[in-house]
């Protein structure tokens, strides 16, 4: 199943007062199974401590996911919603942004299963991993 192939302006305009236009999260690439955005490391994104909080990762991978499914389902009948995220951080970042990759592992009729990396831009480490499990329900 390949993603519709829509200008990531469109994309973006979905975020308008939303968590992601909060935390600055941007769609820059959809190709046939995967979508790309970033996200700004900074007073946004951060925990106490200064660095990348763990819940704004999660939500990036959230956001990714659900991107994707819009662009794999007709969204006049179905609608997507995360039912499970899973992140493992294996780095630390404090300023800067950060780059997500989500891949469509699994696009069935009822779920969607989206793997989703993300680096730093300016090291290019990856940070944090994980998955988000989409459920596809129809409209009333």
């Amino acid at each position: 199943m390949k993603l519709k192939q829509v200008s990531v302006e469109l994309v973006n305009s979905m975020n308008k007062g939303t968590l992601m236009e909060q935390l600055g999260i941007e769609c820059i690439e959809i190709g046939g199974d995967y979508i790309k955005a970033t996200m700004p490391v900074d007073n946004r994104t951060h925990q106490p401590m200064g660095l990348l909080h763990g819940g704004a990762s999660a939500a990036l991978i959230e956001t990714i996911g659900s991107m994707g499914s819009v662009l794999l389902i007709d969204i006049e009948k179905e609608a997507p919603v995360g039912v499970e995220v899973n992140a493992n951080h294996l780095g630390a970042v404090s300023s800067g942004s950060v780059l997500a990759k989500g891949l469509i592992v699994h696009a069935g009729k009822r779920t969607h299963v989206w793997q989703v990396d993300i680096w730093d831009q300016a090291t290019d480490k990856l940070i944090c991993t994980g998955r988000l499990t989409v459920m596809i329900v129809p409209r009333s």
